[in-house]
């Protein structure tokens, strides 16, 4: 039986008041890769901040990770971030604490509360992104893919069934950018995390290829052709 980890049905989404999305349909299933193409202001990051509960939903119905955002409320969305990774261009690491302290800080936040299944955890998630050596790193001592890295395994904490990466590859170099697709993919695959990855470079889509839903002219499309783009 398939499991819808995103399913969004007549969805329309506004940004500032404005309609930018219009009847949005998707659904993506469990372990599923799935990119988000579009040009910079026809809704990319309007779909994703309505998909981690940045933006209100209003109209139409729309359910991530089993909760239902519509009728989300400050309350309501921790138990839903709890559920998701994100992952950014800019790898928003705290600059002045080492990777474990960046690590540990986001469990705190998140409830964690015993220091030995903290740092077990830490441990985890680094042995994943191939970092088990880079702990007690600064961010300044790290490379832009090492960062990544670090914004992965961030990312990956909390065990979520959902990964929302946003131009995760846009500040790297082909080989780092290689490298972290790659990453992403072995996440998705052996893992099940279900990834929906924004993003422009499309080089990189077809080097590794997947599913791909565009946004243009206020509507969404599903296994989008990128060839003209």
């Amino acid at each position: 039986m398939s499991q819808s980890i995103i399913e969004l049905k007549n969805v329309n989404i506004y940004q500032s008041g404005n309609l930018v999305l219009n009847n949005v349909n998707i659904s993506v299933e469990k372990g599923e890769f799935v990119y988000l193409v579009g040009k910079t202001g026809t809704g990319k990051s309007s779909l994703l901040k309505t998909l981690y509960g940045d933006l209100e939903l209003t109209e139409g119905e729309g359910w991530v990770v089993g909760h239902n955002l519509k009728g989300l409320t400050w309350k309501t969305v921790p138990f839903l971030r709890r559920n998701l990774g994100v992952v950014f261009q800019d790898f928003q690491l705290l600059t002045d604490r080492n990777v474990n302290e960046n690590l540990r800080f986001v469990l705190k936040a998140t409830g964690w509360k015993d220091e030995q299944l903290i740092k077990d955890r830490i441990t985890d998630v680094l042995e994943k992104v191939n970092l088990k050596s880079k702990g007690f790193k600064m961010p300044f001592e790290l490379s832009g893919g090492e960062q990544q890295r670090v914004d992965i395994a961030r990312a990956l904490l909390n065990s979520p069934r959902l990964i929302l990466a946003d131009e995760p590859t846009g500040n790297l170099d082909p080989e780092t950018s290689d490298e972290i697709m790659q990453l992403l993919f072995h996440i998705c695959k052996d893992f099940e995390t279900t990834i929906v990855m924004a993003t422009h470079d499309y080089m990189v889509i077809n080097k590794f290829p997947a599913r791909t839903i565009k946004t243009e002219q206020g509507k969404v499309v599903d296994n989008a052709s990128i060839a003209t783009s």
